[in-house]
C-alpha cells in the first residue's frame, strides 16, 4: 500500500516549505494529507463552529499548494501540537509527519522545531523536515543519501524513494545532496524513532531535507508501493 503522509500545516512562516516537501513525497506515489492542530475549542458553538470553519480554509489553502485540492484534511483539537499529530497519524495508519524549519532558521537550512523534536525521541513515525525556501526552489530530486548502519530502514526507503523519483542513492552525504534519509539510531526499540548526536549534527548543518525513519521501518514509494497493494 501507499505510504501516507500527513503535512503538519498552520499557515505560518515556512509552512508553504513543509507542503512542498510533502508535494515531493506525492510525486513519489505518496498518499499526502494536511493536519493543523488548534490547542484549544472555544467555548461556545458558534465561536467553536466558526474557528472550525477558519481552520478548514486554512487547510484549504495548503492543499492547493500541495497541488491536490481534493487531499484530507484534518483539523485536530489537542493542547499539544506533538501529541495531537501522533494521535491522528495512530489513527490514520500514517508512516510520515511533515514539518518545516523554526521560522528564525537562516534560508536554505533546516532547524528542529519543538514538535518535530518531540517526535523525533520515541515517536513511531518518520518525521521530514524541510529546509526554509524550498518552497521558492526548485524541489527536483536527483541525489539521495541514507545515512546509518545499514540494517535500519533509512537504505531501503531511499531505494524506493530513488526508484519512485528517477533519482540515485550515493554514498556521501555532501552539498550535492537532494535528500537525506537517515535511520533512527541502534538500540532504539524497534518501530521507534531516536536520532544519534552525530545524525542530529548532520541535520543542523544540512541544506537539503531530511526524512528520519524508525528503527527497522522502511517505507514504500512508486512501484514498491504498488507491489504491496
Amino acid at each position: 500500500m501507499s505510504t501516507k503522509v500527513i503535512v503538519s500545516y498552520d499557515g505560518t512562516a515556512n509552512e508553504d516549505d513543509a507542503v512542498a516537501l510533502g508535494r515531493l513525497f506525492a510525486g513519489a506515489g505518496a498518499e499526502v494529507s494536511l493536519a493543523y492542530v488548534r490547542h484549544a475549542s472555544e467555548p461556545d458553538s458558534a465561536r467553536e463552529d466558526i474557528a472550525q470553519h477558519e481552520a478548514l480554509q486554512l487547510l484549504e489553502r495548503g492543499a492547493e499548494l500541495l497541488g491536490k485540492p481534493a487531499a484530507a484534511k484534518h483539523v485536530v483539537t489537542d493542547r499539544s501540537t506533538p501529541e495531537g499529530l501522533g494521535v491522528l497519524a495512530e489513527r490514520e495508519g500514517v508512516q510520515v509527519i511533515v514539518f518545516c524549519s523554526d521560522s528564525h532558521t537562516a534560508k536554505g537550512h533546516i532547524a528542529v522545531g519543538n514538535s518535530a523534536e518531540r517526535l523525533l525521541e520515541g515517536g513511531r513515525t518518520a518525521i521530514a523536515i524541510a529546509p526554509v525556501d524550498l518552497a521558492e526552489g526548485d524541489t527536483g530530486i536527483q541525489r539521495i543519501v541514507a545515512v546509518g548502519d545499514g540494517e535500519g530502514g533509512a537504505r531501503q526507503t531511499a531505494e524506493a524513494l530513488a526508484d519512485a523519483l528517477g533519482a540515485e542513492v550515493v554514498p556521501v552525504a555532501d552539498d550535492e545532496a537532494d535528500l537525506l534519509v537517515i535511520d533512527s539510531r541502534p538500540e532504539v526499540e524497534q518501530g521507534r524513532v531516536g536520532i544519534s548526536s552525530s545524525a542530529a549534527h548532520l541535520i543542523e548543518i544540512a541544506t537539503c531535507p531530511v526524512l528520519v525513519t524508525p528503527r527497522g521501518v522502511s517505507l514504500s514509494f512508486g512501484r514498491a508501493a504498488a507491489l504491496t497493494a
